[in-house]
């Protein structure tokens, strides 16, 4: 979707798996002040592995809007949107964003919450939206606009998956695992999913089928969860 051009990210070293210091502004990701209010937030809401794992994604992200010279790396106003979609992915997996919709559908209404209240048109807070919503629905996120191609190819990415591999390589992923270590990000993230809609709404079979639909990723995983009790590995579904 952008022609090709190439493109670099400096990292600051980060090698441990303990919590994030959500005071310690990262200098890899955006400068301006909704970047930082939306990154101090993440910090506070999200699970550490989690938290990694989305930025990951966004440095990913990035890496492959640099080299084809798209806008999201080189506009500071789409940076910060590309940011904010990145960080804000997998926010429906905090207790504090555990809403009746599925955990996508949660992350993309709390991005575009903090986005309007930031001064953002509704058009952009609309098309991050869309690409949280989307991040977990391949093949539509990848053509449906830019920004959600991005943010569905970092995670795909992170997650080693063999179709999107070919847009990075090997040296940048482990160079950015590296720095932000995966820990056991499918575990985390998995249970995180499945265990969060469960608990919520397990009693209600009606309210459930709306949080974790069974055709959705998290439904899947609600379905594993619940035929696999005693698994204490990633969840199967994964």
């Amino acid at each position: 979707m952008c022609p090709p051009a190439s493109g670099s990210s400096g990292l600051a070293e980060n090698t441990s798996s303990a919590p994030i210091d959500p005071a310690i502004y990262p200098d890899y990701i955006p400068t301006d002040s909704g970047s930082k209010a939306n990154y101090t937030y993440a910090a506070t809401q999200l699970h550490p592995e989690i938290l990694r794992h989305s930025l990951r994604v966004y440095l990913l992200a990035h890496a492959i809007a640099s080299r084809e010279g798209c806008a999201y790396a080189t506009d500071p106003r789409k940076l910060s949107l590309l940011f904010a979609a990145c960080i804000f992915h997998d926010m429906g997996t905090c207790a504090s964003h555990n809403g009746p919709q599925r955990f996508e559908v949660e992350g993309g209404d709390a991005a575009a919450t903090a986005l309007r209240s930031q001064g953002y048109a509704e058009d952009e807070a609309h098309d991050v939206w869309v690409a949280i919503a989307l991040h977990t629905s391949p093949g539509i996120a990848e053509r449906i606009s830019s920004l959600a191609r991005l943010v569905r190819l970092g995670v795909a990415i992170d997650f080693k998956r063999p179709a999107a591999m070919p847009l990075s390589n090997e040296d940048e992923v482990l160079r950015f695992e590296g720095k932000l270590p995966r820990g056991e990000i499918e575990k985390v993230l998995g249970d995180a999913v499945a265990n969060l809609a469960l608990e919520k709404f397990g009693h209600d079979e009606a309210a459930l089928a709306t949080k974790a639909p069974g055709s959705s990723w998290p439904g899947g995983l609600v379905k594993s969860r619940r035929e696999n009790p005693e698994w204490q590995g990633v969840n199967k579904a994964f």
